[in-house]
């Protein structure tokens, strides 16, 4: 029986539910005067549900798409403004236990290079990523107790989190590891990481099993339900998604949002991040093996419906998605971007492919520069603003001015500070000549004159040598 309020995963994630949600979306794909209520619905930038959100997903109009992608961009810009956050993954071990049959890690797997960092080497991946210009990490591990246990993901942030090197710093370290305990998720939320991500895969609790035959992930009641462990355990912000390709993607799309639905339902709180990926080409594994894959204007149209409807969360593109793709579906709600990315371990520090032991292949290899320099030449502000979670806006706390639209007057001037950080400390020419015009620009884009005059001020204080400043 469906029950959003429910914390037992069958329940919150019903497969009858979706099975009727599909065939309401069906029955209404072409009941117009609905879909264009729907869309005056999302106006008011308060989300639509799952059911409501199938009907425009099955929806083939060509001018109500329009609509969809038109209104995406908007919403963005209401919650977000033209800012897009800048992070970059760090693998620090891809020993796993577990039998995944889409990733390279699966423990069968013999011919791919098992590695695993040691503090020295985590260092030095650090320094390397800090000499990009990186802010922010997402850190990523197989699931193996013996090798990868808890006490070394601990260490492992305590390290990243104490190195200085010139002008770097990592000021913000997510964590995407395997579904745990709650009290292990209250020793990470100890140890100061910011979102804790978990790619659910699929929803389709048959399939799930079926791609998960062996290992501690088997469990898909363990892995769904422990965003509520990690709230419990007292982690503010968490982070969705799923594996697009593993599964029908219209099932998937009302599993991802019933899952955003349950947590507001539960905890007051949706998801902070959504991430969107979609199966990639990796060492022992081909994505047409899977059948369930989707084309670029699916994809496209499901990153735009998830701004609509969770209007308030923050949209994730990795680099497993091509610079062409990318660039196509930055206007349609995505609010984070990873930019020369290393999926393999010891991949920053030592350029560690050769190794073979990435967990994907890269699509964009553009590096930092070049990812700055094309975000703002579309009129986009790079931002490497970690303020938020350093000044306790995080949880409910966020989700509140997000939602109120009052968290812009701590953004645009924090991403401009960031911005401005970077150009001095780590851009190209052409790209900090780009960026020193786009500054300018955006000064007249902050509406409050003293939070205007204050970031001017953190500006000319940071051209001398400053760092750190926030709003």
């Amino acid at each position: 029986m469906y029950n959003p309020k429910s914390l037992k995963a069958e329940e919150f994630i019903d497969h009858q539910e979706i099975l009727d949600t599909l065939k309401y979306a069906d029955e209404n794909k072409e009941n117009f005067e609905l879909i264009d209520s729907l869309l005056e619905k999302a106006k008011n930038l308060k989300g639509l549900t799952h059911r409501e959100a199938s009907v425009l997903l099955a929806c083939e109009d060509e001018e109500r798409t329009r609509k969809m992608f038109d209104l995406a961009e908007q919403i963005k810009k209401d919650f977000y403004g033209n800012r897009i956050v800048m992070f970059a993954p760090l693998y620090l071990s891809n020993y796993c236990v577990n039998g995944c049959v889409y990733c390279p890690y699966h423990y069968k797997n013999k011919h791919i290079c098992r590695k695993k960092l040691s503090q020295e080497e985590i260092k030095r991946e650090v320094i390397a990523l800090q000499d990009m210009g990186h802010k922010r990490l997402a850190l990523e591990a197989g699931e193996d107790p013996v090798n990868n246990p808890i006490e070394y993901i601990l260490e492992s942030i305590k390290t990243i989190y104490s190195i200085k090197h010139k002008n770097g710093a990592i000021r913000r370290v997510n964590v995407n590891i395997a579904a745990t305990t709650v009290e292990n998720y209250r020793k990470l939320k100890e140890a100061g990481i910011g979102t804790y991500i978990l790619f659910q895969e699929t929803y389709h609790k048959e399939s799930y099993e079926k791609l998960h035959p062996t290992g501690p992930k088997h469990n898909y009641s363990y892995h769904t339900e422990a965003m509520d462990r990690a709230m419990e355990g007292g982690i503010d912000d968490v982070g969705l998604g799923v594996l697009f390709g593993l599964e029908l993607y219209r099932y998937e799309f009302a599993g991802l949002l019933m899952h955003a639905e349950h947590l507001e339902a539960v905890h007051g709180v949706g998801p902070h991040t959504i991430s969107v990926p979609r199966i990639k080409k990796a060492d022992d594994i081909d994505p047409s093996v899977f059948d369930n894959g989707i084309s670029d204007e699916t994809f496209g149209k499901i990153c735009a419906l998830i701004r609509i409807c969770v209007p308030y969360t923050g949209m994730i593109i990795s680099t497993r998605e091509s610079p062409a793709v990318r660039d196509r579906v930055i206007r349609l709600g995505v609010s984070q971007i990873s930019g020369a990315s290393k999926t393999s371990v010891g991949g920053y520090a030592d350029g560690g492919e050769e190794e073979n032991s990435e967990q994907f292949d890269v699509s964009d290899n553009r590096t930092l520069d070049e990812v700055v320099n094309w975000l703002m030449s579309k009129g986009y502000i790079p931002s490497f603003c970690t303020a938020c979670y350093r000044a306790g806006r995080t949880g409910d706390r966020f989700m509140k001015l997000c939602k109120s639209g009052q968290i812009q007057n701590c953004c645009q001037p924090n991403a401009l500070l960031t911005l401005k950080e970077y150009l001095i400390d780590y851009a190209s020419p052409e790209t900090k000549k780009i960026g020193e015009q786009l500054i300018k620009n955006e000064l007249d884009n902050i509406p409050n004159e003293k939070v205007k005059s204050k970031c001017i001020e953190l500006l000319e204080l940071i051209e001398k040598g400053d760092r750190d400043f926030k709003f």
